[in-house]
């Protein structure tokens, strides 16, 4: 692939997302034009007929329905489904059954020509919860709270990895190329903390962002908001975002791993409902995105890593619709990439040097590995003293050649205080329970790639979860 220049070869409108985010900025000021809340149907932005069919399809589903019940539903206020029933009783699609002495207290039925319409939208697409959003609204949103625009200092990130056994050095390149909206590629051996750290920095993600529960485009509807990845923040962090088809919650932090396949990286098409799922990295949108285990995947790496270069060349990503309709994105993530394998091993240069920093994240030195151990006997309330602490490292590790990786306190403990409570012992790191939780860990002949060094010989610092 030729290299070109990231603003020429940006789509125009995508482009002016970017246009007016300063280099330094915190807090950007909300978009009000599009998060009040809409007074009317053509304030929405939705097509014309778009909210008549959800309300249509709604009082299908759930029977007769008050102005009331359509606003909890659909996120709507009551001046759009104020308009929208008066459209749709000028259709003789619905009928008024009741109308009490407020605008909410409006009772409505469907008529027979407003069942049969009913139900073939419904089979058409199936969608019946919160309104969704347009396109250029979200594009708008993304603009304004865009990734891009967080700053992070080294006094906030010492402040997030407090009591983290973490080589300093390490943290800061890896802050400072997500700083400079560059990638992050961490590689090391499995259990080194690569996976840990990843997902760690995530909570450098600053402020509170609206999340839409679903987006209008080409006359489809793709459900974004996910409960799974999207957790609620504090409304009052967001007063200005009156429209309740956005949801206000914390910048996502979003985790593939080997289970991630190329389909995954598309619009996942609902048959059944006619509805789109989002792609992970487009949930993750205006937060941390995490391709975990890279070169694990069920399929082959060069075909996974040359789906990401587009993206994280021109920094948006293309998706297509059943009808053949297509849209652009922006991938605004903080983008990390975790993998056992060295850089050189992934064989592809086009991606690696789209990468901002590659960073190798290894085994510990003995005093930090002293460290990890230590935090983790508190944390299961064990007790130890440094004999077995000694007799870990000498009798064990270094007689075995097994290298000091951040995951062997936390597992080697677990199996121990396992086998305590089994035999009712008192909560105490023993010699003797130690080698048995080795023994049970690695089993009978442990195999190991590389030799630790000993103390002396070991100047390097690296990288582990306490």
């Amino acid at each position: 692939m030729d290299d070109y220049s990231t603003e020429a070869v940006r789509p125009a409108h995508v482009r002016r997302l970017y246009e007016s985010s300063s280099a330094g900025a915190r807090h950007a000021q909300p978009p009000v034009a599009i998060l009040r809340a809409p007074r009317s149907l053509a304030e929405t932005g939705l097509d014309p007929m778009l909210v008549p069919q959800l309300v249509l399809k709604s009082t299908l589903l759930n029977g007769k329905s008050s102005l009331g019940d359509l606003a909890r539903r659909h996120c709507l206020t009551t001046q759009v489904l104020d308009e929208t029933v008066s459209f749709l009783v000028r259709e003789h699609l619905v009928e008024i059954m009741y109308r009490g002495a407020t605008d909410v207290d409006v009772q409505l039925r469907l008529t027979d020509a407003g069942r049969t319409f009913a139900a073939a939208e419904a089979a058409r697409c199936a969608y019946c919860g919160p309104a969704p959003v347009s396109l250029d609204s979200y594009l708008e949103v993304i603009r304004t709270y865009s990734v891009r625009r967080l700053r992070v200092t080294q006094y906030e990130v010492r402040a997030a990895f407090a009591g983290i056994v973490v080589d300093e050095s390490l943290l800061d390149s890896a802050v400072a190329a997500l700083n400079a909206g560059r990638p992050l590629m961490l590689y090391g051996p499995a259990g080194s903390g690569k996976s840990f750290l990843a997902e760690r920095l995530g909570d450098l993600l600053q402020g509170s962002v609206p999340v839409p529960y679903a987006l209008h485009v080409h006359g489809e509807i793709i459900q974004l908001h996910d409960p799974l990845v999207h957790y609620d923040a504090n409304p009052d962090d967001l007063p200005n975002v009156a429209d309740r088809r956005w949801r206000i919650c914390k910048r996502p932090v979003v985790i593939s791993g080997g289970e991630l396949t190329l389909a995954m990286l598309d619009l996942q098409y609902n048959t059944n409902s006619g509805l789109y799922q989002a792609p992970p990295h487009m949930k993750a949108n205006m937060g941390l995105y995490v391709v975990d285990d890279l070169g694990r995947q069920r399929v082959a790496p060069a075909d996974l890593l040359n789906r990401w270069i587009i993206p994280l060349d021109r920094g948006v990503d293309q998706f297509s619709l059943e009808s053949g309709a297509r849209f652009l994105v922006p991938f605004d993530v903080w983008p990390v990439f975790s993998s056992n394998l060295a850089p050189a091993e992934l064989d592809d240069d086009a991606f690696l040097r789209r990468l901002g920093s590659k960073l190798h994240v290894g085994p510990l030195s003995i005093d930090d590995y002293r460290r990890v151990f230590e935090a983790r006997c508190a944390s299961l309330q064990l007790e130890a003293d440094a004999s077995v602490f000694d007799y870990l490292v000498h009798d064990l590790h270094v007689r075995t050649g097994t290298p000091f990786l951040a995951c062997y306190p936390h597992d080697l403990l677990a199996v121990l205080c396992a086998y305590t409570r089994y035999h009712d012992a008192p909560p105490v790191v023993t010699i003797h329970g130690l080698a048995h939780a080795w023994h049970n860990y690695f089993g009978g002949g442990p195999e190991h790639d590389h030799v630790a060094p000993l103390a002396a010989e070991r100047t390097g610092r690296r990288y582990a979860g306490a």
